[in-house]
């Protein structure tokens, strides 16, 4: 593996490992699916990608003195089969959203990521609930090995190439 193919996140089946069908590859990628992950991957609805893989990492609203708070982030893997290079190209998106709402301000902020990342991140917050008891609000860990691992060595271990893609066409 060449330096290029590190930083974009390409993985090439080992050698010897004949290249499967595609119904083969995507059944492999649907079979990532489990009850304990705490992503799911699905096939894509919106015609951007052929498959998605999402993690909801956190998902909260909290009450603050005099105002309301929310914060809202996820990560996907949105991938692509090429049937003629026999690869699947693989995006990363991630985005979070956060807001709150109270006397005598109103705010919000996003951000949104496209490209590939390596992301070892945490959270932990004690407020009012929503339910105005005092107790932990979020507490969140996130991989990005945990999702990209297991579908990178699903479509490597059918023969097909995982190729990242940071700015090019999916």
């Amino acid at each position: 593996m060449g330096l290029f193919d590190w930083l974009s996140g390409t993985k090439k089946p080992e050698a010897g490992v004949a290249s499967a069908s595609p119904q083969q590859v995507e059944a492999a990628i649907l079979e990532v699916n489990r009850e304990t992950a705490p992503y799911s991957v699905r096939r894509c609805s919106d015609g951007s990608c052929d498959f998605v893989a999402e993690w909801k990492i956190v998902h909260v609203k909290w009450v603050e003195i005099f105002a309301k708070a929310g914060l809202e982030r996820a990560a996907r893997v949105k991938m692509r089969l090429d049937m003629d290079k026999h690869e699947v190209r693989a995006v990363d998106e991630d985005y979070t959203v956060s807001w709150r709402a109270g006397l005598p301000e109103l705010s919000f902020s996003a951000s949104a990521f496209r490209g590939q990342k390596k992301e070892v991140s945490f959270g932990k917050a004690y407020g009012f609930t929503e339910e105005l008891k005092l107790g932990e609000i979020y507490n969140y860990r996130f991989v990005s090995k945990e999702m990209k691992a297991p579908l990178q060595d699903a479509v490597t271990g059918q023969g097909w190439v995982w190729r990242g893609v940071a700015f090019a066409k999916l």
